[in-house]
């Protein structure tokens, strides 16, 4: 589904500021993957995420998403099966418009657009069916400016609107790491749910290790650049944050310095 083979990227190549950020990079995503990615500041995770997403061109190897080689699409192109959900929830949506007009713009990712006015009753009961699964009241104020919602609120709409034509692939970066403790776990937990019922193949990007192996069905972790463990269904649901942590140090030949790995 998606392949990543041989990818290097590098920041200021040649300048005092180089700064090395994916060092060969190979990795493999069946359909239906829910990967989550965890590392330090500094490992490479955000990187491979923009890399994936078209924001950054790649310095050396090769993307493939089903069978097509996407190295040369530009950030928009990809923007039409590939979708992401930002840490910020101020990033996914546009606060000076309306719930269903956020969810218009969604709804309409990818398609020939017509001068035709408005949105139809039937897009508009389209719109409530999904809000209704949010569970979040929001259903009821499609006319609601979008700034007006809170951070929680708001975060899942920015999933909703990810999520309501099903993308090829969903990355998911951090997206819960700006929200309260209570907030992002009801987040994360619709995550789960739109994932699941939907048998999207996801990415998700985090610091927290907890979460890292209780969601998705594979964990990998990054340390400079590099993917140095990669462990699958099975071995996941048997491996503890302590394990992780093990693990960790044996694979990187260090230790892991970064306060919000370890008090997550």
């Amino acid at each position: 589904m998606l392949k990543l083979k041989n990818i290097f990227k590098t920041f200021n190549a040649g300048s005092v500021n180089e700064k090395p950020a994916l060092n060969g990079v190979n990795l493999h995503l069946e359909p239906g993957d829910f990967v989550t990615v965890i590392g330090g500041n500094g490992a490479g995770k955000s990187t491979l995420l923009n890399i994936i997403a078209g924001v950054f061109p790649v310095d050396r190897g090769n993307i493939t998403l089903d069978g097509v080689t996407i190295n040369k699409c530009r950030e928009h192109e990809r923007a039409k099966f590939i979708s992401r959900v930002f840490q910020d929830p101020m990033l996914g949506t546009a606060a000076s418009m309306t719930i269903e007009e956020n969810l218009s713009m969604a709804f309409r990712r990818g398609k020939k657009r017509s001068l035709r006015w408005g949105i139809a009753k039937k897009e508009l009961d389209l719109y409530r069916e999904h809000l209704a699964q949010l569970e979040l009241g929001l259903e009821n104020r499609l006319k609601a400016k979008v700034g007006l919602l809170s951070g929680g609120q708001r975060q899942a709409l920015t999933l909703l609107m990810a999520t309501i034509i099903s993308p090829k692939l969903l990355l998911l970066d951090e997206h819960s790491a700006a929200l309260d403790p209570k907030t992002a776990g009801k987040v994360l937990e619709l995550t789960e749910k739109i994932i699941n019922t939907h048998d999207l193949t996801t990415l998700m990007v985090t610091h927290n290790m907890r979460d890292a192996l209780k969601y998705g069905n594979r964990t990998i972790m990054m340390h400079e650049g590099r993917i140095i463990l990669d462990l699958k269904a099975k071995e996941k649901k048997s491996t503890s944050v302590d394990d992780l942590l093990k693990m960790f140090e044996r694979a990187s030949g260090d230790s892991i310095n970064n306060d919000r790995m370890l008090l997550a």
